[in-house]
């Protein structure tokens, strides 16, 4: 057996440091994966003894609602090749387990544009199509080739496309049908060579509004996105937080503008001719839930759309905090949250 083949299965191992919730779960069997050489020997233990697998990255969109009775996969495989490239596109393959933001850094670094919008978000390349990460008018899907996902069930290699991702908002083919059935190997991103400024989200307009047009660069607005995110976010290392606990909901026409009647100065975004975004951040602090703890976990009192963990509680104890939002928000505005986080088990 190869070294890079070789795999080290930890029993009852604490998940607190690997997830930004500092939940104390633990994980019945775990092993951190280098390589993908490791998986089928993984893959053929879970198999044996007939134990689910949890895939976990940087544990940035994951809420742990007790111990994890199965083996959790920590992918920590890294590495960047750059696969093709013309005058006007590079196509950059990124291992799973690269940090999300030192990628963008590194593409900042070598001008290849399109991340710089997506700035400081937490967790894993790997993680980022799962959720189709996206900020500030920016989702993944924006500069999205393909990425590669090993089968669970059959261990056999497959690449999707764009369009076989079925990316929506917050969402995509590997948080509904193919939840738990993929893990991701790898994420190949079509990045521009030439500079596209994309600063029209209001937020991001007024944080660059001082500087002109013509000096504006990509790295100017990475480090605007950074400072708006700072300002709103708390650092997971000093505050436990998973960033945005709740989808914005997306509402019919009709129901906006009831809302909007009774709810002056309602934030919204439009969506298409007949659905509105709504922003959930601003629902939740208008019903008054901004700074409220309940025991060891709070809402954050700078962001109603982050809920803190600092008492270090269980994610059952996170979980029920959400769901009073949740039916406090549903019974003054007839909206349904829908959590961002995975939850498990």
């Amino acid at each position: 057996m190869r070294d890079s083949e070789r795999v080290d299965i930890q029993d009852n191992i604490s998940l607190q440091p690997y997830n930004t919730l500092a939940v104390p779960a633990k994980a019945q069997h775990y092993a951190e994966v280098t390589d993908v050489s490791q998986l089928p020997a993984l893959r053929q233990f879970a198999r044996d003894r007939n134990l689910p697998l949890l895939i976990l990255g940087g544990g940035s969109n994951v809420v742990l609602r007790e111990d994890f009775p199965g083996l959790v996969l920590h992918m920590r495989m890294t590495g960047k090749t750059l696969v093709q490239e013309d005058r006007h596109h590079g196509w950059l393959r990124v291992a799973a387990g690269e940090n999300w933001h030192e990628l963008v850094e590194y593409c900042l670094a070598n001008e290849y544009w399109g991340l710089e919008n997506l700035s400081l978000i937490p967790g894993s390349v790997g993680a980022a199509p799962i959720q189709n990460i996206g900020a500030y008018g920016v989702e993944l899907k924006d500069v999205f080739s393909e990425l590669e996902a090993m089968d669970v069930a059959t261990g056999e290699v497959h690449r999707f496309d764009k369009d076989a991702c079925e990316f929506g908002y917050r969402d995509s083919l590997f948080k509904r049908a193919g939840k738990d059935r993929y893990i991701i190997l790898s994420v190949t991103l079509k990045l521009s060579r030439q500079p596209h400024l994309k600063v029209t989200y209001p937020a991001l307009k007024e944080a660059v509004g001082a500087i002109p047009m013509a000096e504006l660069t990509p790295l100017a607005v990475s480090e605007a996105v950074c400072r708006i995110r700072r300002s709103k976010l708390p650092d997971p290392v000093e505050i436990p937080n998973v960033g945005s606990f709740f989808k914005n909901p997306l509402v019919g026409l009709d129901q906006f503008l009831e809302l909007q009647v009774r709810h002056p100065g309602l934030v919204s975004y439009p969506v298409d001719a007949r659905h509105v975004k709504l922003a959930a951040g601003w629902l939740i602090e208008r019903a008054g839930w901004k700074g409220v703890a309940r025991g060891p976990v709070a809402v954050h009192a700078h962001q109603a759309l982050v809920l803190t963990n600092p008492g270090r509680a269980s994610g059952g104890e996170v979980l029920a905090l959400a769901e009073e939002i949740r039916h406090s928000i549903a019974a003054e505005y007839g909206v349904d949250l829908e959590p961002e986080p995975r939850v498990y088990p």
